[in-house]
């Protein structure tokens, strides 16, 4: 054999192989996971979700884009790009639905149960007016104020001259609950001030003395529950708070 390798005719050339090129993947579709991903975890928290609703619907676009350039071959990453869009639409409804919620739960609250009929609790040989009285601000005590809840809340008795460990005046108050609605309705003792005669109002304060102390809670359709509460100094009114939000639309005149 010769040293030089013996050249054969029917040998062609043969060029290098060419590698195809690969496409680069989608940035839209980066950039749409992630802002879904950010929509998602931020979508529950109330006022932040208004960024979030930006973010989803932001991130919706850049997922249409993603996918139609996938799917037209100039990028790739075509899963990437379905899940980023997948996960902005869901990102999307979820802020939604959670502003709905928190929204209808404000408008409850602000709106509370407002007084709708006053009954004493001594029979009366008088009908009762089926029609709502309009002032409830100078009920007496004893005095049942009923809520458009349900709820049915008493001032039953007013404890004068009582004296605190450091010799300061203290007045006690006893209230009540019932609940003849449907559903749960709740008591709080910050539900309830007293109102001096200069027109202060106060909440309840420490008393060393103190029994029966009104807690909080929730109380079943037909339940009912009753309290003491206790206020510094003398007190001319003791109002019922049936929201946080607005001035007490019930209120027992102490005499």
């Amino acid at each position: 054999m010769s040293e030089y390798q013996q050249y054969r005719p029917n040998d062609e050339y043969r060029p290098a192989a060419r590698f195809q090129e690969t496409a680069p993947l989608s940035a839209m579709a980066v950039t749409a996971l992630v802002l879904g991903i950010i929509a998602l975890l931020t979508s529950f928290l109330p006022i932040i979700n208004n960024v979030s609703f930006l973010l989803a619907l932001l991130g919706a676009v850049f997922g249409v884009v993603g996918v139609v350039a996938t799917v037209r071959g100039t990028r790739r990453g075509k899963p990437l790009a379905v899940s980023a869009l997948v996960l902005n639409i869901v990102a999307f409804a979820v802020v939604l639905a959670t502003q709905a919620m928190f929204s209808a739960a404000i408008d409850e609250a602000t709106s509370g149960p407002s007084a709708v009929g006053a009954s004493a609790e001594q029979p009366s040989s008088e009908p009762q007016s089926s029609e709502p009285q309009a002032d409830y601000s100078n009920l007496a005590v004893g005095t049942t104020a009923e809520l458009d809840n349900g709820l049915s809340v008493c001032v039953q008795s007013v404890e004068t001259g009582l004296s605190n460990y450091d010799g300061s005046a203290i007045t006690g108050v006893t209230v009540s609950y019932a609940n003849n609605g449907s559903s749960e309705a709740s008591f709080n003792l910050f539900d309830w001030k007293a109102q001096d005669s200069q027109g202060a109002q106060r909440n309840t304060a420490y008393y060393s003395e103190a029994t029966d102390d009104l807690s909080s809670g929730s109380l079943a359709p037909g339940g009912t529950v009753t309290g003491n509460l206790y206020f510094e100094g003398d007190v001319s009114k003791v109002l019922y708070y049936s929201s946080l939000f607005y001035d007490s639309s019930v209120a027992w005149t102490v005499a």
